[in-house]
């Protein structure tokens, strides 16, 4: 094996991504972001060290909570509440949130339904501010925003009516391997807001005329930096193995995809992992800044 020409370690976060004519990845390690997109191609090499810390309290952990916690900090924090997962059972308004400052924040706040066509059509929820970044971590190759909802517990309540007509869950398998058929997505809209007319006026006649509108702009489409889709999906599993070695062959949603297997990166989150990118090519060169 050739020597490393990238060489940088600490905790996993999240990959930063920015959308373009294909969306834009990094790989983040503590305060080190490594560009990806050019590394496509690439052997490269993860290595887990065996240290997970809080990406709260950054109290040393042996099990990662909730994508990154600690258990002292899963139990206590909003952000770990059962709501997150169940926006529909956001308890802000019963005044027993965990955390009101963070209720205030991320909850009593903007949200959007939205369509996506990720592995099919589904329909979710996200905060305003993290459109379009919602959709690119689910791989969405099209999205678009139906409503545009006063609360998080409103939005929750309007999908849980979509629920009865739409998938609410993305295909993560058939997500990562590329043969996506298209959806008229703003067909499907229309059609949903038609059939779900009833409980939108009955939920209106709650919350407000105004806590549920109605957005008509017309989404937008995706593309990844993928050279080869995976024809059988094999996945690399820190847990049980802290080693992963591969060709880097693309990376869609929050997952590389190597010659030897996909990796889920937020899966990860706050583990503590060595990145090794071999192969010199100019390219290569001072790709990643601290």
């Amino acid at each position: 094996m050739s020597s490393a020409v990238i060489d940088v370690q600490g905790p996993l976060r999240k990959m930063p991504a920015t959308p373009g004519p294909s969306v834009a990845y990094q790989l983040k390690l503590g305060d080190t972001r490594v560009p990806l997109n050019d590394l496509i191609g690439r052997e490269i090499q993860l290595d887990f060290d065996g240290e997970i810390r809080c990406i709260n309290c950054d109290r040393r952990t042996n099990k990662s909570f909730s994508q990154g916690y600690c258990y002292p900090c899963f139990k206590k924090l909003a952000a770990c509440d059962t709501c997150i997962m169940s926006p529909e059972r956001c308890h802000y308004h019963l005044g027993t949130c965990r955390e009101p400052e963070w209720g205030e924040t991320y909850c009593m706040t903007t949200h959007v339904v939205y369509l996506a066509n990720s592995s099919g059509l589904k329909v979710g929820i996200t905060r305003q501010n993290q459109v379009p970044t919602r959709w690119i971590d689910q791989g969405a190759v099209s999205a678009l925003p139906m409503f545009e909802v006063a609360t998080r517990q409103i939005a929750g309540l309007v999908e849980v009516a979509c629920k009865a007509h739409v998938a609410d869950k993305t295909n993560w398998r058939a997500m990562l391997k590329g043969d996506v058929k298209p959806v008229d997505l703003v067909a499907a809209r229309d059609e949903l807001r038609r059939l779900i007319a009833d409980e939108l006026q009955a939920l209106r006649k709650e919350h407000g005329a105004d806590a549920i509108r109605e957005v008509d702009d017309s989404g937008l489409d995706l593309a990844y930096p993928v050279d080869t889709w995976p024809v059988k999906i094999a996945t690399h599993n820190l847990d049980k193995t802290p080693q992963v070695f591969g060709r880097l062959e693309g990376i869609k949603g929050q997952y590389l995809i190597l010659d030897t297997g996909v990796i889920n990166i937020r899966k990860f989150t706050a583990y503590n992992v060595r990145l090794q990118v071999f192969d010199e090519t100019p390219a290569t060169q001072d790709l990643f800044s601290a």
